[in-house]
């Protein structure tokens, strides 16, 4: 009995580019999709504005304070806020000062306000232009009694209101999240 074999048929040259194209183009949409699939997008229910957060976050009610909190499930202590606040001025955001000028208003009279315990510096204040808007994006570092925080915040002027949007997270945490929290902030949009 006389085994046979076929003979075994070779791949072209060109049939190996092409899947090796493929595979590559594939590998790429995957990883496009997989960074914009753990984020989540809310819009409030007057279309007013919108923004990306990340998934396992909830949001959470508060009596006073901020008009939005969300947080992660897990590391409770990571917090997304919105406040909303009248500046009197139907103007653009440069109206009340440059990116430093406004960065450290709002850490002398928000994130660190005297007598509150908290100390914070301003690390970078930087001017972006977004839809014909001037948005300030501002980061921070925050001193507690008993921890260290990292923040970072984009402001924009729209009908006499001052929008504050806001990612916080604890200095132990911040290198793992900082991309995400950069991609989270800037997606802060008004959407009228």
């Amino acid at each position: 009995m006389t085994s046979h074999s076929a003979p075994v048929p070779r791949l072209q040259p060109r049939f190996l580019l092409r899947g090796a194209v493929a595979l590559l183009l594939a590998l790429v949409l995957v990883g496009c999709s997989a960074a914009a699939a753990g984020l989540n997008r809310y819009q409030n229910p007057d279309g007013r504005f919108a923004f990306l957060y990340p998934t396992g976050w909830t949001r959470v009610q508060v009596s006073e304070g901020p008009q939005l909190v969300f947080h992660d499930l897990i590391n409770s202590d990571e917090t997304l806020s919105l406040v909303i606040s009248e500046v009197g001025t139907d103007g653009d955001l440069s109206d009340l000062g440059s990116a430093v000028a406004v960065g450290e208003r709002l850490r002398r009279a928000v994130i660190a306000p005297e007598g509150s315990g908290r100390q914070a510096e301003l690390l970078e204040a930087d001017e972006r232009d977004q839809d014909g808007r001037t948005f300030y994006d501002l980061e921070y570092a925050v001193h507690l009694g008993d921890r260290d925080r990292h923040e970072l915040a984009t402001v924009v002027v729209d009908r006499g209101r001052l929008y504050t949007f806001a990612a916080s997270t604890n200095e132990i945490r911040w290198n793992k999240v900082k991309e995400l929290f950069h991609q989270v902030v800037t997606s802060f949009t008004l959407l009228v």
